[in-house]
């Protein structure tokens, strides 16, 4: 098992670097950038900008009424006609864009290797302090929704194997597939229009975690006050997410209820509830409980970005989608990082597990 974590963590390093290498070249192709964004909020052209961008050493709007036409920053740059070319040479300067791009990779992968990920562009701030205070919130979300859609799918995967082919299992496929089907933020928007002062009831609040006096809420009243707060985005999350679990428990039971150590338990006078659950749950559940791990990163990283933007919550999810429309690279590589590292520990933990539900699965004579 030691020779086996060693090749999957060797093998972490170049596709780390694959895929920060993709995504850089990616981003060298992209129109627009950090330096077109200061532009156009100093001609006053973008008013999408989050926060007013600060460098490591002053206000970068000095300077922009110079009168010399600087034709080579023009061509470079949309919008640059009319701004001292010296102006623009500080402005890349400043944003690291003064070296070749290749320069720039190197310098980008030597400092994730130590998980120095420098400071936001628009924020003037850690970009790891920034990471860090928005995880909470988005981790949150992704137990909640990991939780919810475990309970609900398991039980309803073993209710529908053992009613398999009656109506039970058809209308509730049916519900599961309709559900599946709606997209999340669809959804989100149709509860807040029903629940949340859009049309009709106003029960839940539009945004946010907490309400405005939570610090002087007792214990039990915060922990209401939270709970209340989280069931729109949760449920909005979590209405399609069980239905993969569903058909996948449904099928692994199916599969194990049909072999021939089934037919022999119940020959020997077993109940169907100690067959099932005492003979059948195990093995069945093997597939279903390894991937809980990659369920839960599934819906951290990738389930509430537009929930978070909906309902305004500050995670990572939006403060993602904010860096990208404001082109703030660092924010964006560094959550990129982060999630492809998470994903591919939480890969090799998916694996781990096997072994730890199942002794048998040995994974020392397997190729990685």
């Amino acid at each position: 098992m030691g020779a086996y974590i060693a090749r999957r963590l060797l093998l972490m390093i170049p596709t780390i670097f694959g895929i920060m290498l993709i995504s850089f070249v990616i981003v060298q192709f992209a129109p627009g950038g950090p330096v077109e964004r200061v532009i156009a909020q100093m001609q006053g052209l973008d008013s999408g900008a989050t926060s007013r961008f600060s460098g490591g050493g002053g206000d970068v709007g000095r300077g922009g009424g110079a009168g010399q036409i600087g034709a080579d920053a023009g061509a470079k740059y949309r919008g640059a006609q009319g701004l001292d070319p010296k102006f623009i040479a500080e402005l890349e300067k400043q944003f690291g864009f003064d070296k070749p791009a290749w320069e720039r990779f190197l310098l980008m992968v030597k400092n994730y290797a130590v998980f120095d990920f420098g400071r936001s562009y628009f924020r003037d701030e850690s970009v790891l302090k920034l990471i860090g205070e928005k995880l909470p919130v988005s981790m949150s979300l992704g137990l909640w929704m990991t939780l919810i859609s475990y309970s609900v799918s398991i039980p309803l995967g073993i209710a529908k194997a053992v009613r398999d082919g009656q109506r039970f299992d058809a209308w509730t496929s049916n519900l599961i597939i309709v559900g599946y089907a709606i997209p999340s933020f669809l959804f989100a928007m149709l509860l807040i229009v029903l629940f949340a002062g859009g049309s009709f009831w106003q029960i839940f609040p539009l945004r946010g975690l907490m309400s405005e006096n939570f610090a002087e809420l007792s214990l039990p009243a915060k922990i209401g006050d939270y709970l209340w707060h989280i069931v729109l985005p949760v449920s909005a999350m979590t209405l399609g997410a069980f239905a993969t679990q569903t058909f996948l428990t449904k099928n692994s039971f199916l599969d194990e209820i049909r072999k021939q150590y089934v037919q022999t338990a119940r020959m020997k006078g077993l109940t169907e509830n100690r067959v099932l659950y005492g003979h059948v749950f195990r093995n069945a559940m093997l597939i279903v409980v390894s991937g809980f791990p990659g369920a839960f990163v599934h819906a951290f990283l990738t389930g509430s970005v537009l929930i978070e933007t909906i309902f305004s919550l500050d995670g990572l999810g939006y403060l993602s989608y904010e860096s990208i429309v404001n082109r703030d690279y660092p924010v964006v590589f560094a959550n990129l990082y982060i999630f492809a590292l998470l994903g591919l520990v939480v890969n090799l933990l998916s694996d781990l597990t096997y072994t730890w539900i199942d002794p048998r699965i040995d994974f020392e004579t397997r190729e990685v």
